[in-house]
């Protein structure tokens, strides 16, 4: 990610708009921004914040909207912020304008406006800007997926609030797994450890669970039992539970078994007890029953005797109705005949009621004939209908005809009108067509002209690159070769001052009694001594030792400009000496170029394709033309025809209608009359018809009286009996027959007559014998019932309780498994040696990493003396895996963070955040940060210090990074010429660049 440009209107100090130029500052690799205090600095990186993710950093990211908006902005200005960057090889524009309160445009008041966004992106062909989107949250999701990085990370990772990284070095453990967990977004595995937890809960609740329905059943077994069945004394969860309750219950089934076999007898001895008093109370209700039958029969036998006069006259009454029985048809056939009359007369006056006067006394023979010629001349009608129907199928077909001449008349002008501009239609595509394809070949030669100016540019930029390199190697050169003569001076003079006092090094050596090693002599009256700064053997080995590494420097720096001098003499060839930006001007002009020919020539596949089908569409308008003029030529005849037709036709139909407006309406008039008659006719005949019959059903009833012995047909009628009467008067009749029958079998019966001899049954006695018995037996009965459930119910629960502890099994070894990786990542097993949560684990991962990258730079700034090193250890009741260290070369002790004192926390801070920032930005996905910020702390450190941390923020240009550091030092401004300065006065502040 690359800083190009950012403006500032109406935010936080700066009342007016201000431009910040981040190419020109990144040009010299390091810039500083300064100012005065409370001047502007951090919201001029709040601003880059806030055009990137919408909100400002740290604390100050609760202010939104009008809190952003500068208070010495005027009313009419809108706060806004516009960033143009780099990322990802895209060059994106962003805006953002929070609410605003502004004046209302009409009236007093004012109103609220909404937050808008817009984000644009840079053509690389044509240098055109075009929209992306307008939505927050889009341009939100976007921006995050091109950085790879949260808010929280941007602001640790670019901004480097050196602040924090303090607090980071002298945190406990707790807090730092608080900040890598943010930035390295290991939510993931806290989410497995709460995981593994809840399954640990969920499983042991299952294994409870079941426990507790094992233990329901237990005791549903020991109720059923009758508390003989003793129960353990354990608690869902505990072990050995299934085992005690398995044996508690086939101690309970054998015990009921045995009670159910002592039931099974007292049953046995029961029932044969009831079978005998039962034989007695069927005997004794035997003789009850016959005695009783016996006295009931005398009763019914006396009781018919009183009802014999009634019955009697019953028998007289059903022989009266039997004989009128016979004069019964007549009597239905004079009434079905005298109702027939009735209709038939009405139906005959209302019929004459609808027909014409000289019509109303007509007999049937006379309406019948006039029906019959009303019938014919409605069939002579027919001919007349079809004639109508013709007709109208004549003038519809007319009417098609003038519709038809319309639209063909309409269709031949649509077509000459069209045809008649076809010529100029035609060349003008033709000349489309050939500008399209000039333009496509132009194109490609154009092409080729832009790929050879797009290398000589990138030939000219290398080309610049390496000259840049060769005079920074050849200055290493130059230093190291002067390095290299320096340390042969100095070896060769220490090798002089050796050999000068070297009879003072020899004579050190000498001892009494043995020889000289230069004159060999034994004795050594006046040895030489050694005289001030005499040098040693050792201390010129080391000088030596200094010259040679010296020269394999100058060696290397030498190999190093001759690749440089090398690489720039072919990039020179390739580029010659034109400027870069001479190159990249004619590079652009021929992207232009070959851009407008590109789009000139896209036109060619749509203009020939306009013409095939301006072609088609010729084609079918000549042929319409051509078919519109042949159906006018067969139009004309069939008209003639038709209307011929229609003349003759209309003739006919006058002569067929007379006076009835149509022939439809002279039918039904006729239809109309030949009903009328004919039902007249009919009705006219069913009336003689019915008087005649109505005469002869008289008299055969008068003959029918007589002959039954009636005086008069109305006797007769009075005599019968309707059916239900009938019915009731032979249920009567032959209830009296069944009663006299059945008392009289019953007197006669020998077995009731032998049992009204003998003694009255005390049937009272014997039931009470058998009731007694069966008490017996029910209560036996019961007890084996009850012993017999008891059995059961104790298998079932067994058996149900058995297929518990075998469900209960593999949620038992779940639960353990499930426990132990519960108990491995949130510390607490055994097995986990040094009680680290996995969290805590991927986190020292992380720390481990961050602390490698840390001590490249901490060791440059500290001149080699400090190193940051990870620690597992655990400190008192925090987390283990998250201790950092620092090793003392100079005392070779390690120690921990918080003992640095401020100047050293300074730089060790900024050596971590630095490493921070290159870990995050590899696990963010690798996304390269080319513009860092480092805010204030410099004040802590001494000249040397100073200038070792400068050297290693301007190492960082090595990966082509730009690093603005936000600091008031005064010591600054003179090392660092790129400077962003931030000038405040009563107005608001302003910006303003120097060095650029």
């Amino acid at each position: 990610m690359r800083l190009h440009r950012l403006d500032i209107t109406a935010f936080g100090p700066f009342g007016t708009t201000q431009s910040v130029d981040f190419d020109a500052l990144s040009a010299a690799g390091l810039f500083l921004l300064h100012g005065p205090t409370g001047a502007g600095k951090t919201s001029v990186l709040d601003a880059v914040c806030y055009a990137l993710y919408g909100s400002v950093p740290g604390a100050r990211q609760g202010g939104q909207g009008t809190t952003l908006r500068s208070d010495h902005a005027a009313p009419g200005t809108r706060t806004s912020v516009t960033l143009e960057l780099t990322v990802a090889g895209r060059r994106l524009e962003i805006t953002r304008q929070p609410p605003w309160e502004r004046p209302k445009k009409r009236g007093a008041g004012t109103t609220v406006d909404k937050a808008q966004t817009w984000l644009r992106e840079r053509d690389a062909a044509t240098g055109a800007w075009k929209d992306l989107s307008r939505s927050h949250q889009e341009i939100g999701e976007e921006i995050t997926q091109l950085l790879g990085m949260s808010r929280e990370q941007f602001c640790q990772v670019v901004l480097l609030p050196q602040g924090d990284f303090a607090r980071f070095l002298r945190a406990d453990a707790e807090a730092r797994g608080k900040l890598l967990g943010r930035l390295f977004d290991t939510q993931r595995f806290a989410d497995v450890e709460k995981r593994l937890a809840d399954r640990r809960r969920a499983a042991e609740a299952r294994v409870r669970d079941g426990d507790a329905d094992l233990l329901a059943d237990a005791h549903r077994m020991q109720q059923a039992a009758g508390g003989a069945m003793e129960l353990p004394e354990l608690s869902p969860g505990e072990p050995g539970l299934a085992d005690a309750v398995l044996t508690a219950a086939a101690v309970a089934r054998s015990t009921a078994r045995e009670q159910l076999t002592a039931a099974h007898c007292r049953l046995a001895t029961a029932e044969s007890v009831r079978a005998g008093t039962g034989r007695a109370l069927d005997e004794t209700r035997e003789r009850h029953r016959l005695q009783r039958r016996f006295a009931e029969a005398r009763e019914r036998a006396e009781r018919l005797r009183e009802r014999s006069g009634a019955h009697d006259e019953d028998q007289a009454r059903m022989e009266r109705a039997r004989k009128a029985g016979t004069v019964a048809p007549a009597l239905e056939l004079r009434d079905s005949a005298d109702a027939e009359h009735r209709r038939a007369a009405a139906a005959e006056e209302r019929a004459r009621a609808l027909l014409p006067a000289h019509l109303a006394d007509a007999g049937p023979d006379g309406l019948a004939a006039a029906a019959r010629r009303a019938a014919e001349e409605l069939g002579g009608l027919e001919s007349a209908r079809r004639a109508e129907r013709r007709l109208t199928e004549l003038l519809d077909e007319r009417a098609g005809l003038d519709r038809q001449e319309r639209a063909d008349d309409e269709s031949r002008e649509d077509a000459e009108a069209w045809l008649a501009g076809w010529e100029a239609t035609r060349t003008a595509l033709q000349d489309r067509i050939a500008t399209a394809q000039q333009a496509a070949t132009r194109a490609g030669e154009l092409a080729a002209r832009r790929d050879t100016a797009r290398h000589r540019l990138e030939a000219a930029r290398t080309r610049d690159r390496l000259t840049r390199d060769a005079e920074a190697t050849a200055e290493q050169a130059r230093a190291a070769r002067e390095q290299a003569l320096t340390a042969r001076q100095h070896w060769l003079d220490l090798k002089e001052q050796r050999l000068s006092g070297i009879a003072a090094e020899l004579a050190a050596g000498l001892t009494d009694g043995a020889p000289c090693a230069v004159c060999g002599a034994t004795e050594h009256p006046a040895p030489a001594r050694r005289v001030a700064g005499h040098v040693d053997r050792d201390t010129e080995e080391r000088a030596l030792e200094d010259y040679q590494h010296a020269e394999d420097r100058r060696a290397e720096a030498d190999q190093r400009l001759a690749a440089v001098r090398e690489e720039l003499a072919a990039a020179g060839a390739g580029a010659g000496d034109t400027p870069a930006e001479e190159l990249a001007r004619a590079l652009d002009e021929a992207e232009r170029e070959y851009a407008g020919a590109r789009e000139a020539a896209s036109a060619l596949h749509a203009a020939q394709e306009e013409l095939r089908a301006a072609e088609h569409e010729h084609e079918l308008r000549t042929a319409a033309q051509r078919d519109a003029a042949v159906r006018a030529a067969a139009r004309v005849g069939h008209r003639e025809r038709l209307d011929l037709e229609r003349a003759t036709l209309e003739q006919e139909l006058a002569r067929a209608r007379g006076d009835a407006p149509s022939v439809a309406a002279r039918a039904g008039q006729l239809e109309r009359q030949v009903a009328l008659l004919t039902d007249a006719a009919d009705a006219a005949r069913t009336a003689e018809t019915a008087t005649r019959r109505l005469k002869d059903a008289d008299a055969r009833l008068a003959d029918a009286a007589f002959r039954a012995g009636f005086d008069t047909p109305r006797a007769a009628a009075d005599a019968l009996l309707d059916d239900a009467a009938h019915r009731q008067l032979q249920r009567r009749l032959d209830a009296w027959h069944d009663e006299e029958a059945a008392v009289r079998a019953v007197l006669a019966e020998p077995e009731t007559a032998a049992a009204a001899r003998e003694p009255a049954a005390d049937l009272a006695a014997a039931q009470r014998a058998a009731e007694e018995a069966d008490r017996a037996v029910r209560e036996a009965a019961s007890a084996r019932d009850a012993a017999a459930r008891r059995c059961a119910e104790l298998d079932r629960l067994s058996a149900r309780a058995a297929a518990s502890v075998r469900r209960l099994g593999p949620l038992r070894e779940e639960y353990d498994r499930v426990a132990r990786l519960a108990a491995l990542t949130a510390g607490t097993s055994a097995e986990n040696e040094r009680r680290m949560r996995l969290e805590s684990y991927v986190l020292a991962a992380r720390l481990e990493q961050v602390a490698a990258a840390a001590t490249v730079r901490l060791r440059r700034m500290s001149s080699g003396r400090y190193t940051l090193v990870h620690s597992d250890d655990r400190t008192g009741r925090g987390r283990s895996g998250l201790g950092l260290h620092v090793v003392d070369a100079w005392t070779g002790r390690e120690r921990d963070t918080a003992t640095l004192s401020g100047g050293e926390t300074f730089f060790a801070s900024l050596a971590l955040a630095l490493g921070l920032a290159d870990v995050v930005t590899d696990e963010a996905g690798g996304v390269r940060l080319d513009t860092l910020f480092i805010d204030e702390g410099f004040g802590s450190l001494d000249d040397q210090t100073l200038d070792e941390v400068l050297d290693v923020l301007d190492s960082l240009r090595e990966r082509d990074r730009s690093v603005g550091i936000v600091s008031h030092v005064p010591d600054l401004r003179r090392r660092i010429h790129a400077q962003l300065e931030v000038v405040k006065d009563r107005t608001g502040s302003r910006l303003r660049q120097r060095g650029t």
